[in-house]
């Protein structure tokens, strides 16, 4: 277990909107991107052309970074969550002289319908839990088929490196995917786990 767990989510969604907002703000359809096909004028052609070429999750994430990176919250929010970053990377850096690989689980859920997941953005977000502080920290990971849940949908595990050690993944992977034998579904030959 880790002390920060909790902090991982918000401090990765205010750093990730950060970055997503200050990367794509190029995207106004003048040089880059998308350009809606009718507007009149500049600004409406901001207008329709970032409503038109961003989806609703992309515009949530543009918002939001653009909402912390302002200039009454930029130390409120962003830096706090660099200092935040900063003490889960020391966390991680303490279990690594330890340990060569970390498992964790994949996500608190199996995978939901295709779409389904857009409709409750939390629980989309609270769904990262396992695997934010690896993007965040800027670690490798891999994660394997590790069972079946009742519907016959397939539960990861997620292994955990070092930096530059994705070696040590991919010989855990191999030799964990090696024991854990056969994972096809029954129509290819497989068990169900």
């Amino acid at each position: 277990s880790m002390k920060t767990t909790e902090y991982m989510i918000p401090a990765y969604y205010i750093i990730a909107s950060a970055e997503a907002s200050s990367n794509l703000e190029r995207f106004d359809g003048v040089k880059y991107g998308f350009r809606a096909k009718e507007y009149e004028g500049l600004h409406d052609m901001y207008k329709k052309t970032r409503t038109e070429g961003f989806g609703e999750e992309v515009k949530r994430r543009i918002m939001l970074g653009s909402f912390v990176l302002s200039s009454g919250y930029y130390d409120a929010y962003y830096l706090k969550a660099l200092r935040t970053k900063a003490l889960i990377k020391k966390e991680f850096d303490q279990a690594f002289s330890k340990y060569n690989v970390l498992l964790a689980p994949a996500s608190p859920f199996t995978a939901p319908k295709l779409g389904e997941s857009l409709k409750d953005p939390l629980a989309m977000y609270l769904g990262d839990i396992y695997t934010v502080a690896v993007n965040l920290c800027g670690l490798p990971g891999i994660t394997v088929p590790c069972g079946k849940d009742a519907a016959g949908l397939p539960i990861g595990i997620q292994m955990i490196g070092d930096c530059f050690k994705e070696n040590n993944l991919f010989r855990a992977a191999h030799a964990y995917e090696k024991k854990r034998g056969d994972f096809g579904t029954a129509m290819e030959g497989g068990e169900k786990a």
